[in-house]
């Protein structure tokens, strides 16, 4: 089991592993009790941990950058417990672990959940983050050239079409072309 293959869903407490997908769901394995069962896509929202992302006060950070803060100040830094903790206790902790968050759109709620999820992914001996990163920096690296490669097609200057050619006027020297008639069309009587 990997990170990539975990997956939050919606209305569903905890973290699961998606083992496969349908047209109508997906087929998920709990990580806290290695229940299987089947998810509606119609009641359920399946989301990969992989794309979640973190606000932040410059750009927003990825989920798992945020849980390797929190393994990196583990023996620094006491993990609180979600539940028991009060709001500020939470909101000091994550402020400590990583100050860039932005209060006003991380909510008390969500850091419990990531208090949470951190827990459930340290039980299963998911948090190497290291061959994670890898691969999005080589994912990253054939978008920047694709970005590149844009930019330089609209540096070269575009096509005029024909209609735009005959409304312009000519340049000194240069002679306009003469517009076509256009063909009348003839009406039996």
């Amino acid at each position: 089991m990997e990170y990539r293959e975990i997956v939050a869903v919606t209305g569903i407490g905890g973290l699961f592993q998606l083992l496969a997908t349908k047209s109508d769901g997906a087929i998920v394995k709990n990580l806290a009790d290695n229940s299987t069962k089947f998810i509606s896509a119609r009641l359920h929202n399946v989301t990969p941990l992989e794309s979640i992302e973190v606000y932040t006060i410059n750009d927003n950070v990825r989920l798992h950058e945020v849980f390797q803060k929190m393994k990196d100040n583990e023996g620094s830094i006491k993990i609180i417990d979600g539940k028991a903790a009060d709001n500020n206790a939470i909101k000091g902790y994550f402020k400590s672990i990583f100050p860039e968050f932005d209060e006003e759109r991380v909510y008390v709620s969500d850091m419990k959940k990531m208090l949470k999820w951190y827990e459930i992914l340290k039980a299963n001996d998911l948090l190497n983050f290291e061959n994670l990163s890898t691969a999005q920096a080589e994912e990253e690296a054939p978008a920047a050239e694709a970005i590149a490669v844009e930019a330089a097609e609209e540096e070269k200057p575009a096509k005029k079409s024909r209609a735009k050619k005959a409304a312009e006027p000519a340049a000194e020297g240069e002679e306009k072309p003469a517009k076509k008639a256009a063909r009348k069309k003839k009406t039996e009587e």
